[in-house]
């Protein structure tokens, strides 16, 4: 897998890519991104996350530098360039481009567009705790974007490396459970598969999706009473799912369902 970089139509050595200072994106994470599950060199569930890239773009006001249809396309013709024929990761950025000095959008943005793409390794299980450094806004339409700005999830990180623990459960201003750093999050309660609604500030992601679909899992709140006797706890995300062996220094031995998706 070659080191390269896809920005704007080009695509060129990663040590020579270079973002405008300028750029809304690394000045004010003006973004959206989405991270997409490539298997035997091909990106998987491209048109979902079109649709959401799309949303975002929407909501943000500005529109994307390829038709939507041409997506799948740009990424295969990528991934060729960079002879990625395994599994891998692909990260696709598109930030608004480049803007003056203060918050106010360019009239007519020029945006950005950067693809690279990493090697995939089997989501491995981790332990997590409940963070209290910061929490989900379930009455902000970001919730439903992929958008750059990962601080809140940073700081939820941050704390679960201090207690040990390799993931962070993010509560929404209610105080109840949300979704986790990178992922959405599933539990099985009294015998029942389970996940937040969206209305709970989850990001509606790709992977949950397919999990509705394909288990009929229950959409309802659930408390912090709830995570501490669930029998299973697992996090999706475009890359997988992982399965949690302890939440908040509580055992979960159980990963029956986790185990019974191959995303």
């Amino acid at each position: 897998m070659s080191e390269l970089v896809w920005i704007d139509g080009a695509i060129i050595e990663a040590s020579r890519a270079r973002i405008d200072p300028r750029d809304r994106g690394f000045a004010l994470g003006d973004g959206l991104y989405e991270t997409i599950r490539v298997r035997n060199g091909a990106p998987t569930r491209v048109a979902a996350h079109v649709v959401r890239l799309v949303r975002g773009c929407a909501l943000l006001d500005f529109s994307p530098p390829l038709d939507p249809h041409d997506f799948e396309d740009t990424m295969r013709r990528f991934l060729q360039a960079t002879d990625t024929a395994g599994d891998a990761a692909l990260r696709l950025t598109l930030t608004r481009g480049p803007g003056p000095r203060g918050l106010a959008p360019p009239e007519a943005p020029k945006p950005t567009l950067v693809m690279t793409v990493a090697a995939w390794t089997r989501p491995a299980p981790v332990a997590a705790i409940t963070a209290h450094v910061a929490r989900r806004d379930e009455t902000s339409p970001l919730c439903t974007i992929k958008h750059t700005n990962c601080l809140e999830a940073i700081l939820a990180r941050r704390e679960a490396a201090s207690y040990g623990a390799d993931e962070a459960v993010l509560l929404n201003q209610q105080g109840r459970v949300a979704e986790a750093t990178v992922a959405n999050l599933f539990a099985v309660i009294d015998g029942t598969l389970t996940t937040p609604p969206l209305n709970e500030g989850c990001l509606p992601g790709v992977a949950r999706d397919e999990i509705l679909q394909r288990t009929g899992a229950a959409q309802r709140a659930i408390t912090q009473a709830d995570l501490a006797r669930a029998d299973e706890i697992f996090f999706s995300s475009a890359l997988g799912v992982r399965s949690a062996v302890a939440m908040d220094g509580r055992r979960l031995p159980s990963r029956t369902v986790a185990e019974s998706l191959l995303l």
